[in-house]
């Protein structure tokens, strides 16, 4: 499919990124109580829709304010149908089989833009055929590794920076999204 000039394909998938908190060690005399250290809690995170066109490499990305469900991921869709619109090309979007993107709440949609926006499935269980994985591991890599973020917009902006930076393509993008 990737082969056919008419064809646009593109991968998609979900991603949440997370504030951790902060530990430490510290030596404290024994006589001293132990002291008190307020550190953030870890359980803030911030979530992604994401998609990459394998043809170049184009990144869309939205971030999801509440989570991930049957009307976000059409709001989604909406968004992506809108931005990969081209004369003569069909869209052909591949993604995992999380269950809000079978919902009956966009079904008869999907079915008006089947002939030029067309929703194939990954078989069940194979996260690693999906090329858009590894572009959040190299999310993860470039902008959250051995970094303290004191609140969740900081990691928002590291996250976004980034994302926006690929929104045009981008050679590390698409060396990590070849096929081959």
């Amino acid at each position: 499919m990737n082969a056919d000039p008419g064809i646009d394909l593109w991968a998609l998938d979900e991603v949440h990124f997370q504030q951790y908190g902060s530990r430490c060690r510290m030596w404290v005399p024994p006589e001293d109580r132990d002291p008190i250290i307020l550190h953030h809690p870890t359980r803030k995170r911030v979530g992604y829709f994401g998609v990459v066109r394998l043809r170049d490499c184009q990144f869309v990305y939205a971030r999801e304010t509440d989570r991930f469900n049957g009307q976000s991921f059409w709001d989604f869709m909406k968004l992506l149908q809108e931005r990969s619109r081209q004369e003569s090309q069909r869209v052909v979007v591949i993604r995992d089989n999380a269950k809000y993107h079978h919902t009956k709440m966009h079904k008869a949609w999907r079915e008006t833009q089947a002939p030029d926006f067309r929703l194939d499935y990954l078989p069940p269980y194979s996260p690693d055929l999906n090329p858009v994985e590894r572009v959040w591991k190299l999310t993860r890599k470039l902008c959250l590794h051995d970094q303290y973020f004191a609140t969740l917009d900081s990691v928002i902006v590291a996250v976004e920076k980034e994302f926006t930076g690929w929104a045009l393509g981008s050679a590390s993008v698409r060396r990590l999204c070849a096929l081959s």
